[in-house]
């Protein structure tokens, strides 16, 4: 890219319930990168003909200082992160007119809110309703072709708060009890990630009902004989994320039914880690983890047939109906703001259209400096099992009257967050107990 300017918004703040009283402010992550500074009211303007920078905000009032303390001025913030020209906010829609005017191209993100929706638009005269296809193309895909490839320094920050993720799951085995409450372990974690950074990546998952994907429901009593699955990350203050998914047997000990499926899905867990590196498109290491499952299950009676046909056709599907990954950095879904196929796909590798392989956000070739995840899950997901069995799906595949037995079991994950290195891979992070014997050591003893 080299003609035009690129305009980034900061992110406002967001009211949670009236106008003084914000949730936790959380500024945009593009903006992260490039500036390294996390308040609202800023924007930033890239020339790409000329090099320069320049930083439109207002400085705070008297009446802000009040309620908030000093704060520094956006002339004093602008030469923390080496911009120069500083301009109030009023001048910023007249200095895009003129860029229009002279024929300049206007590069923005697509936005994902929608204050800043109205404001491109207000902006650039663009329709709200156009604003995200108008999107630079361009633009994006070069800033995921920068953010994509992490930095030593980048790899040191997701170590650090993978480190903090290792603590949250940990601590959540070690409370896991019977009779206890979702919610208090939920609460521990969370205690957790703001102790030593943000607070969570992203609302915590944890819940005995784990055949539900993204399950926030935190009200129940754990049971005896019941999994828990706990799907969580926690945010550094440089805002680098972590994302891990443990499942964990609430007495601590695994019934021979949940410990034969989980040994399948710690086999495609593992499997992932010796297969991801280099050169290797993410889909073909997803394919093959797919048809771990497959195998497993076919051992166990649950699905029949050719396991390496039936993962290819999408039947596994119906036990693992999400992709195998994704990006983390910055966003815990590095990027997806962009939209997932700039993000995991490119020219040479395309989101598959068929059931379970299209849920895949990551399936490019990897690259030295990518941090994906790596979670394999099998659920047994009631609603869906009856849709496939109703329509005969895949019924050459899947023993649907052995599944039936399976209707009670929730599900399992197991998640790890992985560096791609120039010659194969390492989880980032200390080592998180995953093996059944692990976890049995591990959980209930606080």
């Amino acid at each position: 890219m080299n003609n035009g300017i690129v305009v980034l918004l900061s992110n406002n703040e967001s009211a949670m319930n009236y106008k003084s009283n914000t949730y936790r402010y959380r500024q945009d992550s593009t903006f992260i990168y490039f500036y390294g500074l996390s308040l609202p009211g800023l924007t930033a303007v890239m020339d790409l003909e000329t090099g320069t920078d320049m930083l439109f905000g207002d400085d705070y009032t008297i009446d802000d200082i009040i309620w908030m303390g000093e704060q520094p001025s956006v002339a004093e913030l602008a030469a923390r992160c080496g911009v120069e020209k500083v301009c109030p906010t009023a001048d910023l829609q007249q200095f895009i007119q003129k860029a229009q005017n002279a024929g300049k191209t206007i590069h923005f993100l697509p936005p994902y809110r929608d204050d800043n929706r109205l404001f491109l638009s207000h902006l650039t005269g663009i329709s709200v309703s156009e604003i995200n296809a108008k999107a630079s193309v361009e633009l994006i895909k070069s800033i995921v072709n920068l953010r994509s490839i992490k930095s030593a320094e980048e790899v040191q920050e997701m170590d650090k708060i993978c480190n903090t993720g290792v603590k949250m799951h940990t601590a959540v085995m070690q409370l896991c009890h019977i009779g206890t409450t979702e919610r208090r372990l939920a609460g521990s974690a969370e205690g957790i990630a703001l102790s030593e950074g943000n607070g969570v990546s992203f609302p915590v998952i944890l819940s005995q009902n784990g055949q539900t994907l993204h399950n926030h429901d935190h009200s129940q009593i754990l049971q005896d004989g019941r999994l828990l699955l706990a799907d969580m990350g926690a945010e550094a203050i440089s805002c680098y994320n972590s994302d891990y998914t443990r499942t964990f047997p609430v007495s601590g000990k695994f019934t021979q039914k949940q410990k034969e499926i989980y040994e399948i899905v710690l086999k495609a867990n593992m499997e992932t880690i010796e297969k991801a590196k280099p050169g290797i498109p993410y889909f073909d290491v997803h394919l093959h983890a797919v048809t771990v499952l497959a195998e497993g299950l076919t051992a166990l009676g649950l699905m029949k047939g050719e396991p390496q046909q039936a993962a290819k056709v999408g039947a596994v599907a119906l036990f693992m109906p999400h992709g195998l990954g994704h990006h983390i950095g910055l966003d815990v879904h590095d990027m997806e703001d962009y939209g997932e196929d700039y993000v995991g796909y490119d020219q040479t590798i395309h989101r598959s259209t068929i059931f379970g392989h299209a849920s895949l956000r990551c399936g490019k070739v990897l690259q030295p400096g990518f941090i994906v995840s790596d979670e394999p899950g099998i659920y047994f997901i009631p609603q869906l099992i009856d849709i496939w069995e109703k329509e005969k799906k895949f019924a050459e595949f899947i023993n649907y009257e052995k599944v039936r037995q399976y209707l009670d079991f929730g599900g399992i994950r197991i998640e790890d967050d992985l560096l791609i290195t120039g010659t194969g891979c390492r989880v980032l992070g200390e080592p998180l107990p995953k093996t059944v014997n692990e976890i049995e050591a591990i959980v209930g003893t606080k």
